[in-house]
């Protein structure tokens, strides 16, 4: 698996993406989703990642700054036929690894609290993040599951 910045002109990431904000407005009412499309991906203060194994696409991350020290994980997603390949887990990895050589002190995230959300909180949990409150400009939302982790 190679991960690397991806421009975000491919069809296969920009349906990838598609699909994610799909799930997203399936799942959560629309005033407590926070996923961000394609445009808002491409802004100068968020870091867009893919991983690819033979040209395949089977995920992406992104990490959005919001100080010197604090970044957002973002955007993360493996596609259907990636899913318990550990492709997820290095995609997290590699976000973790980004943030620390780029110097921030803080990784948190905010994710949903539906069931269709466990597997990603089980693998932040995993991995060390802590559940936090609010933070950057995000509100108290029931809908909403915010985790921190200290680099």
């Amino acid at each position: 698996m190679h991960i690397q910045y991806d421009d975000l002109q491919g069809t296969d990431i920009i349906a990838l993406l598609e699909e994610h904000l799909a799930d997203m407005f399936a799942t959560s009412p629309a005033e407590s989703v926070h996923a961000l499309d394609l445009n808002a991906l491409k802004a100068p203060d968020i870091h867009f990642f893919s991983a690819r194994k033979d040209g395949k696409l089977l995920g992406c991350v992104a990490v959005k700054q919001h100080s010197d020290a604090v970044a957002e994980l973002k955007s993360m997603r493996t596609t259907r036929a990636a899913r318990r390949t550990g492709a997820g887990y290095a995609l997290l990895l590699h976000a973790i690894s980004f943030c620390r050589e780029k110097g921030f002190t803080t990784l948190s995230l905010e994710t949903g609290t539906q069931p269709f959300f466990d597997p990603a909180r089980k693998l932040y949990y995993r991995n060390g993040f802590k559940d936090c409150g609010p933070f950057a400009s995000y509100q108290p939302d029931p809908n909403s599951h915010f985790m921190t982790l200290r680099l």
